[in-house]
């Protein structure tokens, strides 16, 4: 029996073969995933790792991919994505939820302003879902997931164990943190401050507000490309000082309401925005002596 014959044998439906990935990145780009893996629960994703590690399958883990660009060859291997088992969220305490990896932070956010929980509402302006949060340490508007993050649930890759994971044991940086590359995060509690419901309705629409006038919404894209490296010298000043904000690239473009969004403007390949990526990064450099970092994770062959 051949490696996809005894694998599609054993994880039925929830293993594909040759899966086009531009449904799985935000924007709508990429070739196809040599295997799609959709962990069913984590009993079946420790499974299924097992199997992948005796069968030396390289095995590749997004999230909503609101920051991925898929290349246009396709990622080699398995390309695993969690299930709905991993999209809950309850509360643990009167200000603690337990949040799985999948669920969208969005949905996170609302879940807490109708349970009176504030200080997670700057997570309805996150895409995305709560593991790519952790990963990228994402946040806005003063506040990040490190701030309100209690622990991690996660497994990891080799070890195939479950373990959990205390904040005060994890360094957090600007978009990212210390932890290897080898965990998988499963589930997350994050702690609130108990607020009146309209206050933190309030809020949240003010974050909402300030985020549809300032950044453009309903395009294919991926949200910032490049890091802010600093208050000051922000990545989407660096790329109107040099002058690169109305670069193209094939049917990649630079959103006009905010030059850190590279967008798809339909027909493009990944191939035209990772060049745009790295004619901006050139010329910023030429002009300004900064070197762009990405924030968006590129993928595949």
């Amino acid at each position: 029996m051949t490696l996809e014959n005894s694998l599609i044998k054993k994880f039925g439906d929830n293993l594909l073969e040759n899966v086009s990935l531009s449904n799985y990145s935000w924007f709508n780009l990429g070739g196809n995933a040599e295997y799609f893996y959709k962990a069913k629960d984590k009993n079946q994703l420790i499974e299924f790792l097992k199997e992948a590690r005796n069968k030396n399958l390289k095995t590749t883990i997004i999230g909503a991919g609101s920051n991925i660009l898929f290349r246009d060859k396709g990622v080699k291997g398995a390309v695993v994505k969690l299930g709905k088992d991993f999209s809950f969220i309850k509360m643990v305490d009167k200000n603690i939820l337990e949040v799985g990896a999948a669920t969208l932070d969005r949905k996170v956010a609302n879940f807490a302003k109708d349970n009176n929980l504030g200080n997670l509402e700057f997570l309805s302006c996150i895409p995305g879902s709560i593991g790519g949060a952790i990963t990228m340490n994402s946040g806005c508007y003063d506040n990040d997931i490190s701030k309100v993050l209690l622990s991690i649930k996660a497994i990891h890759k080799n070890e195939l164990s479950e373990i959990e994971i205390k904040k005060e044991d994890i360094k957090f940086l600007y978009r990212g943190n210390n932890l290897s590359d080898d965990l998988i995060f499963i589930s997350a509690k994050l702690k609130g401050s108990i607020n009146k419901k309209d206050t933190i309705e309030k809020k949240q629409f003010d974050l909402i507000s300030r985020k549809k006038t300032s950044q453009p919404s309903q395009i294919k894209t991926c949200g910032s490309t490049f890091k802010n490296l600093s208050k000051d010298k922000k990545a989407w000043m660096l790329i109107k000082e040099a002058g690169c904000d109305d670069f193209k690239e094939g049917d990649a473009m630079i959103s006009k309401k905010h030059c850190n969004f590279f967008v798809n403007n339909g027909n493009a390949r990944s191939l035209d925005i990772e060049n745009l990526i790295n004619k901006v990064k050139k010329k910023v450099f030429e002009e300004t002596g900064v070197n762009l970092e990405l924030e968006i994770k590129i993928i595949g062959e």
